[in-house]
Parts: C-alpha cells; structure tokens; sequence
C-alpha cells in the first residue's frame, strides 16, 4: 500500500484549517498530520510531524509568513503551497513567496469562504499532491545552473530597438514552477529578442503582478497583454488569467495577439494548447515553441502541431522541472524536437530565431 502524502496546514484562521482538513482529508492520497495558527506553532510541528507537504497563508501573526518560507527554505527545504488573497498585496506576496521557494499557490475567494473554498477543492486537491512530487532545492542554489547569472538590466540595455517585420515569434507554455523558470529564462534575454507571448497557469490579477515584476527584472519589456497587442522585438506579452485564451495572429508579415472568449480547455483558461495551436497555423516554421514545468498535460498536442507545421519545439529537461508534467507529456508525443536544461533555453531559443533568419537570408540571396 502506497504511503499517503502528509500534510500540515497552517493559517490563523481556524475556519480555514477547518475547510482545508475536511477538503485534503476526504482524498485518500493525503492525510492532515496536524495543523498550526501560526508559523511559531508551525515550527514547533515540523520536526514531530515529518510533513510532506505544508500548506501556509500568506499574511501570518506572530512571524511574517515570508520570513517563515524563507528559514524553512534555507533549513529544512520542503514543498510548500501558499494559501493566497485576490488582492494586490496578496498577489506581491505570493510572487515573493514563489521566488524563494514555494511550489505553488491556491487563492481564497473574497467573499462565502466556506462554498468559494469547496469550490476549489479540486484544484486544492491536485496541487498538494504534484506539490509532493516536486523538486524542492534549497534557497540560493540554482538547478543544473551552468551559464552565467542573469543581471538586472542598465538603462542602456533597455533602449529602443530596431523594429524588424516577418521576425521569428517565440511561445511558451508553463504551470507550477513556471514562474521562477519565466524569470530564468527572461533576465537571460538581450534587450533585442525575438517577440514573446507567455501563457502561465495563474488567476486574474496575478498576470498583471506577475509582468509588472518582470518588466523591472528584464532587458526585454514585459507587460500583461491586450487584445490586437502586436508581437515586437524586445517585447513579451503574458497572457492575462482568467477570462480568456490567447491567440496568435498573422497580418500581412507581422503578427499580434488576439484574447478570445472561449470555454476552459482541460479546465485551464487561457490554455497553452490553444495559443499553441493558433501558432502553428499562424507562424508555421517562423515560430519557435517553448514548454516548461508544469502538472498535467496543456501544451503538449499543441506542441506536437507547431512541430508538424515546421517550428522549431523545445521542452525544459526532467532535472530542471520543479514538476515534470507538462514537458514529459510533450516529450512522450514526439512534440519536442529539443529537451533542453533550464539556464540553456534562453540560448536555444536566440539560436533557433538566428538560425531562421540565416535560412531566409540565404534563400533570399537564391
């Protein structure tokens, strides 16, 4: 019989110990080994207890919750879910909270937290148990790192760039650990890059945080994307959570994005697999696609079309994934021409962008 996966919940708030219990306990995978008001009470647990997995709000008494994660991560490292609010200072947090180390987090609703919680019991449910999967790596070292480390960029990094037209377009699709790895990958960039467009599994609210953090990291420009945003060099557009899913668009030799309304695609709005999708019947060869850590299976079929259309398709490596879902997906369906270590992608990517314009440079001079 398989061990079931432990957990300790921690939150001032004794309803939400009490929903977060009734919820995780009703799956027979997971066991609640205790519970804790707050990251002292927390502290005292760990050691007795031996969790697999701690759930921990984001705003705490006593000690800040930040504070905690980060002496849990630097002591004892072990994968934590973050408990977080829809608002701007919970979204800052959380972003904090998963730059030094937290797997992923689940948002409380505003408003009925007893129904809006059972509601997400589901989501709740799946994101323990691939937090229980994941590769948790103490705070300060970096995975399989072998280049450089990324610097923020100077004002003169950030200067305007030549605008170039029938440009190869990059897509990239990622889950849990997806925002570490996004920031990884884009701080690595020249201010010149090709045109982005991001879609990372995150709520409404979170995207807009989440650009606004990395435009102020980046040599690129970074922000949430609008509907008919053009696709530019130097410039990555992240795909807004929650009401919409993303697609490219070609006008003539250029191309931009369009946000459509449209069902959840495997419970995920927007959906890498339909931005994937659009991009192979948009862009074809002149696109290069990008899949990363994430659970479950978005992205990879999408993948698979843009490789069957000529792009060039790249999944993160097993040993760089906080969780290898969403990559080993790709990989098994022969979607990824390329699987590539994390601090590598950023150069496989400016690769394939040089190596088209090269091919259709030549063909031009024929």
């Amino acid at each position: 019989m398989t061990a079931k996966i432990r957990v300790l919940i921690v939150d001032d708030s004794a309803l939400m110990r009490q929903l977060l219990t009734a919820i995780l306990s009703s799956d027979p995978a997971l066991e609640v080994v205790g519970t804790a008001p707050d990251p002292i009470a927390a502290e005292a647990k760990l050691a007795s207890l031996q969790p697999h997995v701690m759930t921990l709000d984001v705003e705490m008494p006593k000690m800040d919750g930040l504070a905690f994660l980060e002496k849990i991560m630097r002591t004892r490292p072990m994968p934590v879910l973050m408990v977080s609010s829809l608002t701007e200072r919970g979204c800052d947090v959380t972003l904090r909270a998963l730059e030094l180390g937290a797997v992923d987090f689940v948002t409380k609703p505003k408003i009925d937290v007893s129904r809006g919680t059972t509601e997400r019991a589901g989501e709740l449910i799946a994101k323990v148990k691939a937090a229980a999967a994941a590769r948790v790596r103490k705070l300060g070292s970096r995975a399989a790192a072998t280049g450089p480390a990324p610097t923020a960029p100077s004002p003169a990094a950030r200067a305007p760039i030549r605008f170039q037209t029938t440009q190869r377009i990059v897509v990239m699709g990622s889950s849990t650990g997806g925002t570490e790895a996004l920031r990884e990958i884009l701080t690595r960039l020249p201010a010149d890059a090709p045109p982005i467009a991001i879609v990372q599994h995150m709520p409404p609210v979170f995207t807009r945080q989440f650009a606004q953090r990395l435009d102020g990291l980046c040599r690129v420009r970074v922000k949430e994307a609008e509907n008919g945003d053009a696709l530019v060099q130097g410039h990555v557009l992240i795909a807004p959570g929650g009401e919409h899913h993303l697609h490219i668009v070609r006008n003539g030799a250029n191309y931009h994005v369009a946000l459509v309304s449209g069902p959840p695609r495997d419970h995920h709005r927007p959906s890498v697999d339909i931005m994937f999708d659009s991009c192979a019947r948009a862009a074809g060869s002149n696109a290069t696609g990008v899949i990363l850590t994430g659970m479950g299976a978005d992205g990879a079929q999408g993948l698979l079309a843009m490789r069957r259309a000529g792009a060039t398709t790249i999944a993160q490596d097993e040993n760089t994934c906080i969780v290898f879902g969403m990559p080993k997906e790709a990989i098994a369906c022969g979607a990824a021409e390329q699987i590539v270590p994390l601090d590598h992608i950023a150069a496989a990517l400016l690769r394939a962008a040089t190596d088209s314009t090269n091919r259709v440079a030549a063909e031009d001079r024929r």
